[in-house]
């Protein structure tokens, strides 16, 4: 299949919609498919994926993201040269919104990745009264796709209940071979100022409002005043890095990580602490669990979806921070349960291997395209 991807966000961007995005790209190119990712950037080739670039304006606040422009016309004039089997658009920007439109005339088959609540960030940046407009739009936007995937169960009931009936649930990978307790790195805790057997707390992501990790510091508050000697490690960037850093002059950020080094960050830790409510998954939830940690979360996203309470986590009915604050205190005084549980979080997260997701998502696409009478197989025979 000739297939093209168009989103906002692509490595070396860090956050869960680049990596998804750059994963299933570059597994559906392994299996043999032509993959054109269209993205804000110049012309370029990752792996087998051949990176075409999209006109982009600076995310105001976020230091080196762009917010794609539209280029309908230009994507209407490619697309006539070469026309794709389907489109999938994974970010409902500018350039998304102009990629549908251009594909829904052409009569070429979109596929939409429900990716991110932006109507939940609303309450976040002070335009809360602007939530319901936000969703209205995001749900207008993908009832116009012939197939939307999401990656929880939740999700799946949410966006059925709205009226969206082509609504299919595509599960998430993490790299296993990466994310392992097998890069616990005694120097790295060293330099945290950790001795011992002192628990580590962790946070790993964007640095910004709708994330809430005002929450997580709480907790480490409260652990740290039974053990001293508790640290607390905050890896990403973003908008609140300053102000945070100003409040809490003992908490370690170390500012964004990739690769080994990354992974050997988790591993070192001891708990991993997911605070936010406004995320659909949350890819760093399955990174913490194949690196071995105790996971404190909502239940939500990815943590209601994989994390079996008191077995491989902590997870706590959403929006009860005190039982939030108590689940990662409890945690961080009790290193056998901590252990426990990240062994049997480590189990679960063996058990999603990023080629069984691309493999599933190949059969999504083949299967939408044949219900819509484009089937590239038979098309070529």
């Amino acid at each position: 299949m000739h297939i093209v991807f168009v989103t906002e966000t692509w490595p070396p961007q860090v956050n869960g919609v680049a990596l998804t995005v750059r994963t299933l790209a570059l597994g559906l190119a392994a299996r043999g498919h032509r993959i054109e990712v269209v993205r804000p950037g110049k012309s370029g080739i990752d792996g087998k994926v051949a990176l075409l670039p999209a006109r982009g304006a600076p995310l105001p606040r976020y230091s080196g993201l762009q917010v794609g422009m539209p280029q309908g016309g230009e994507l209407r004039r490619r697309w006539c040269e070469g026309r794709p089997d389907t489109i999938y658009i994974a970010t409902e920007g500018l350039l998304g919104i102009s990629a549908m439109h251009a594909a829904n005339a052409m009569g070429i088959p979109v596929v939409t990745g429900f990716h991110t609540r932006f109507h939940d960030y609303a309450a976040h940046y002070g335009v809360k009264f602007l939530a319901p407009l936000v969703r209205s739009r995001l749900l207008q936007f993908h009832r116009r796709a012939q197939m939307t995937l999401v990656s929880t169960r939740a999700l799946h009931s949410e966006l059925k209940e709205a009226g969206i009936s082509h609504v299919r649930k595509l599960r998430r990978g993490v790299d296993t071979d990466l994310f392992t307790p097998k890069r616990r790195d005694p120097a790295l805790r060293k330099s945290w100022g950790v001795s011992g057997d002192a628990p580590v707390l962790l946070c790993v992501g964007r640095l910004a409002a709708e994330k809430g990790l005002g929450l997580a510091l709480q907790a480490y508050r409260a652990l740290q005043a039974r053990i001293p000697a508790a640290r607390m490690v905050m890896v990403g960037d973003g908008p609140q890095h300053g102000a945070l850093a100003d409040a809490y002059p003992d908490v370690i950020f170390t500012g964004t990580k990739r690769g080994e080094e990354l992974a050997s960050h988790y591993a070192s830790a001891d708990v991993f602490l997911f605070p936010s409510l406004t995320e659909t998954f949350g890819n760093v939830v399955l990174e913490a669990m194949a690196s071995g940690l105790a996971v404190v979360a909502f239940n939500r996203a990815a943590a209601q979806e994989h994390v079996a309470n008191g077995i491989s986590g902590l997870v706590v009915p959403a929006a009860d921070e005190r039982g939030f604050i108590t689940s990662a205190y409890e945690l961080g005084l009790d290193v056998e349960t901590c252990r426990m549980l990240g062994i049997n979080a480590r189990i679960v997260a063996q058990q999603r291997a990023p080629d069984a997701v691309t493999a599933e998502f190949d059969q999504l696409l083949h299967a939408m395209l044949r219900e819509h009478g484009h089937d590239p197989i038979g098309a070529a025979a």
